[in-house]
């Protein structure tokens, strides 16, 4: 009891100073979702035709797979982003491809750039086989060239989160990435805030202001260019499935790398990922 007095104690610690951190010179952007819709001057919601890695969720622009919860009740500061993931047979996009998942993607791709800084979401996340959040930075331009960090992903495994970079020569199953497990008694599905520190000379990520992985140039470049020296956009979205999924899983059926168990998490409507809030700071 006094273990998990202290782990509240310490994420009600990291709401408030983040909060007072918006007010500091240095914070290049903060998004508290506090809004009744999503503000479209910060970001952009994608609609997919087609999907990667085999995910199983078309992504739409629907205030059924993104919108605006009263965040006090969901342990939020204010307002909280949430995006949900919806059973929906017979989707059809307009590639005709057909999907029995939407659900949502926002980022904020030419409005909101940005090169080196620190960036922070504080997220609260559902487990299952198959359920795939991400928060990450992603540059323009054809991948993996442009540079991705991946800040925090998870694959439905509530006992850890991953970290990775992509980029040339060392992307895909790339050989830099780590899986950060949390302490006895704590998952996933709390609340965490998840951050990465970039710099020109390396980057260092962070669960609840914890070192998990630090990576520096000279560790990329034993296996190609550095690809973090342009600038990058967030990314928040929510996937389902896949070939990730799939490789810690070995999930097939019913659907490549999301289990039955997490369909009917996603039926009953349970399959959402909140954000308290996004910080960048210099």
């Amino acid at each position: 009891m006094k273990y998990n007095l202290l782990i509240l104690s310490a994420l009600l610690l990291f709401t408030s100073a983040s909060i007072a951190q918006q007010t500091q010179k240095d914070t290049l952007f903060f998004e508290d979702f506090n809004s009744k819709t999503l503000n479209r001057g910060k970001w952009n919601v994608e609609v997919t035709g087609q999907t990667v890695n085999d995910e199983q969720q078309a992504y739409v622009d629907s205030t059924g797979t993104i919108y605006m919860a009263e965040g006090k009740t969901e342990g939020a500061a204010n307002g909280a982003l949430v995006l949900k993931a919806v059973y929906k047979p017979g989707h059809t996009s307009k590639q005709q491809k057909k999907y029995d998942f939407v659900s949502g993607r926002i980022n904020t791709r030419d409005k909101m750039m940005f090169t080196y800084g620190t960036f922070s979401a504080r997220m609260k996340i559902p487990a299952g086989a198959g359920l795939w959040p991400a928060f990450w930075l992603l540059g323009k331009g054809k991948w993996p060239d442009c540079g991705e960090i991946d800040i925090m992903e998870t694959v439905g495994d509530s006992s850890w989160t991953s970290n990775a970079l992509h980029g040339p020569n060392y992307f895909g199953d790339t050989p830099l990435a780590y899986r950060a497990f949390f302490p006895k008694g704590v998952d996933v599905t709390q609340w965490h805030v998840y951050t990465v520190e970039w710099t020109a000379a390396s980057i260092v990520f962070k669960v609840d202001d914890v070192v998990t992985y630090t990576v520096t140039k000279a560790m990329v470049e034993k296996y190609g260019r550095w690809a973090f020296d342009n600038p990058k956009f967030i990314i928040l979205n929510f996937a389902l499935g896949g070939g990730y999924p799939n490789g810690v899983n070995k999930v097939k059926q019913p659907y490549f790398g999301l289990s039955q168990s997490s369909v009917d998490k996603i039926k009953s409507g349970d399959a959402k990922t909140y954000v308290d809030w996004v910080l960048v700071t210099k």
